[in-house]
């Protein structure tokens, strides 16, 4: 049987490029992200309680969820993103434990890809939590370059979440990503190395 770890981090941290390092080693990624695309898709159930809630501006002209003003919303008023959570994590859940499934009964180490992991109390349903740290000056810094947002915009995203440092001391494991890529690179192999999931890491290949 293989091994379930929560793979989560904050918003501008780096989680996605490492869940995607991760991938490259051989483990299997179940992704809330994609798992929440697909609660709320075109026609869907999901779709429609949020409709319901959010009003028939809440769905665009191609029949999808309008994300846009959406996030809007639910970045600046609590009440309501506890109203749209109620909705999308039960479909999310059960659409990730169907494929958690699936790939463990294949043999595989499966990295749950939660961004909210802490925020939801998820770490009982997995085996270790792996976190990627940045600060949240570099949060903040990134996500105001990554979606165009105003430095006030990036923080309000930021502060939506457990801050990064409280994160930091709930986890695991730490996956520093301050530095460079290559750098990071190496965190996530040394870790996987001091875990036992590879006997030596790429770079060090490269460099002999």
């Amino acid at each position: 049987m293989g091994k379930v770890i929560g793979l989560t981090g904050g918003i501008g941290t780096g989680k996605s490029t490492v869940s995607n390092l991760l991938e490259v080693h051989g483990f299997k990624i179940v992704d809330a992200d994609v798992a929440s695309r697909e609660a709320v898709e075109k026609d869907s159930e999901g779709l429609q309680q949020v409709k319901q809630v959010f009003g028939d501006k809440a769905v665009d002209q191609n029949g999808e969820m309008d994300r846009k003003y959406i996030g809007e919303i639910v970045f600046n008023d609590a009440k309501k993103r506890k109203e749209l959570n109620q909705i999308i994590h039960p479909i999310v859940r059960e659409i990730m434990n169907e494929q958690k499934e699936q790939y463990l009964s294949e043999g595989y180490n499966v990295i749950m890809d939660i961004p909210l992991l802490f925020e939801n109390n998820l770490q009982d349903t997995v085996d270790e939590t792996w976190l990627v740290y940045a600060s949240e000056s570099i949060q903040v810094e990134r996500l105001m370059e990554r979606n165009d947002l105003s430095q006030e915009e990036a923080k309000a995203r930021v502060y939506s979440q457990i801050s990064i440092d409280k994160k930091r001391r709930m986890a695991d494991h730490v996956i520093d990503n301050r530095g460079t890529l290559l750098e990071l690179k190496q965190n996530v192999e040394q870790l996987l190395m001091d875990e036992g999931y590879i006997q030596q890491a790429a770079y060090n290949q490269d460099e002999e």
